[in-house]
C-alpha cells in the first residue's frame, strides 16, 4: 500500500480506526482550504450573482468543515474538552485559552 501525506508513520501499521481518523483530518484540512479559497473569490468579484453563488457554496464548506470537526471531537474527548472551555465564548480568546489551562494545572 503505497503513504499519503497524512501518515508518518506506515500505513499498513496503523489500525484502521487512525487511518479514519488520518482521513478526516485530510478532509477537515481540505474544506478549510475551500472556505479560504471562496472568500478570497468573494472578496474580488464585482458581479453580486457571483458572490451569492460563491457565498452558497461557502456556506457548504461550513458545514463539512463542522462535520468534520465534530466527527473529530467525538472520537478524541480531550480535545472536545478545550473546544467547549475555548469556543463561543465572549471576551478575549487568549484569556479563554488562559483559564481553561490554569483549570489542568
Amino acid at each position: 500500500m503505497a503513504g499519503f501525506d497524512q501518515y508518518h508513520e506506515p500505513p499498513e501499521e496503523l489500525k484502521e480506526e487512525i487511518r479514519d481518523f488520518a482521513r478526516i483530518i485530510a478532509s477537515l484540512i481540505e474544506e478549510a482550504e475551500a472556505i479560504n479559497w471562496y472568500q478570497q473569490r468573494i472578496s474580488v468579484t464585482k458581479d453580486p450573482e457571483v458572490r451569492k453563488i460563491m457565498e452558497h457554496a461557502q456556506e457548504e464548506e461550513f458545514e463539512h468543515f463542522a462535520i468534520d470537526l465534530e466527527w473529530l471531537t467525538r472520537k478524541l474527548p480531550k480535545w472536545r474538552e478545550v473546544l467547549k472551555a475555548i469556543l463561543f465564548k465572549e471576551g478575549d480568546i487568549l484569556e479563554n485559552a488562559e483559564k481553561w489551562e490554569k483549570t489542568k494545572e
